[in-house]
């Protein structure tokens, strides 16, 4: 019996989907849609301090203006927290408490003549001193040959990195009490039987992170494809924080302005130039197949 391809869109509510975020959704949808599986859409709600009131609502209803139907029910993270402390108590030794904060992380590598940048430098691996308090809780990553990890991409081939001396011990808990990212992906992606992830190149390099983190969990890990991210007219990534707007507003057409863009910033040939839902989606998927399912790993 074949393993069901499960795939999702995990967007957070900080505010509406923009452009760039329709082209991470259509990415994860398509590559669901030309491998007959489903899709599931989980709300990653997790920093509370970025959370916008009604995002979340927002983001549902623009996906479904543009004919984008999620399997299952919608997940929200902040229902899950339960599942990110077993996760943490599960880890044991390999996590501890860390007291530093970014600036001293950033002053000890200075004085250690290393690069200023917010590597950590390990400083609390072996205890937290001179009585200060707990701030974060980290992952120990590994040293020497063990510190390297290597996947492949789907699109972008073969993946290397180092994480202790391109990551370092890296945080799972914050100093705010929220739940990083790096773990509740990955217990929520494991939960939900999530074995491919599509999603935008920004993130390729938390990869190696994650696949750590489902080894020391016993987690399986799912396949990956990093598509490119859009940026603006300066180089930068399109986000709420550089300024984007949103893709859906009432005066747009959705097709035109929103979709078929979406579509040709992915590479995709829709040759129909149609204004109906399901026949784009219908080409989409075929152009997504064409694409896509050639350069990589067929479930």
């Amino acid at each position: 019996m074949s393993v069901i391809y499960r795939g999702r869109f995990a967007p957070s509510p900080t505010g509406p989907l923009h452009f760039g975020s329709l082209v991470a959704a259509m990415a994860s949808y398509l590559d669901a849609k030309a491998h007959r599986g489903e899709w599931l859409l989980r709300i990653e709600d997790l920093d509370f301090d970025r959370n916008v009131r009604g995002a979340d609502e927002e983001i549902i209803a623009s996906l479904q203006r543009c004919g984008m139907q999620w399997d299952g029910d919608i997940t929200w993270q902040s229902q899950r927290t339960t599942l990110y402390q077993e996760a943490l108590d599960k880890l044991g030794d390999h996590v501890f408490a860390c007291s530093c904060s970014r600036k001293e992380i950033a002053d000890s590598r200075l004085r250690a003549g290393l690069e200023d940048n917010q590597i950590y430098p390990g400083t609390c691996r072996s205890g937290i001193q001179n009585g200060k308090a707990a701030r974060s809780f980290r992952l120990r990553v590994p040293d020497g040959e063990a510190a390297q990890f290597h996947f492949k991409d789907r699109l972008l081939g073969k993946q290397d990195q180092d994480l202790s001396s391109k990551v370092g011990d890296f945080v799972l808990k914050r100093a705010d009490g929220f739940w990083a990212y790096q773990l509740a992906v990955v217990v929520d992606d494991a939960a939900q039987g999530i074995n491919a992830i599509v999603r935008g190149a920004d993130l390729l390099d938390s990869s190696a992170r994650q696949i750590y983190l489902q080894q020391l969990l016993q987690l399986p890990t799912p396949s990956y494809l990093h598509v490119p991210v859009v940026v603006n007219q300066t180089g930068e990534k399109l986000s709420k924080q550089t300024g984007a707007l949103a893709f859906d507003k009432g005066d747009n057409d959705l097709m035109k302005d929103a979709l078929l863009p979406a579509a040709e910033f992915l590479g995709l040939q829709i040759t129909s130039g149609t204004h109906d839902l399901p026949t784009f989606w219908q080409e989409a998927t075929l152009a997504w197949s064409l694409q896509y399912l050639s350069v990589g790993h067929r479930h």
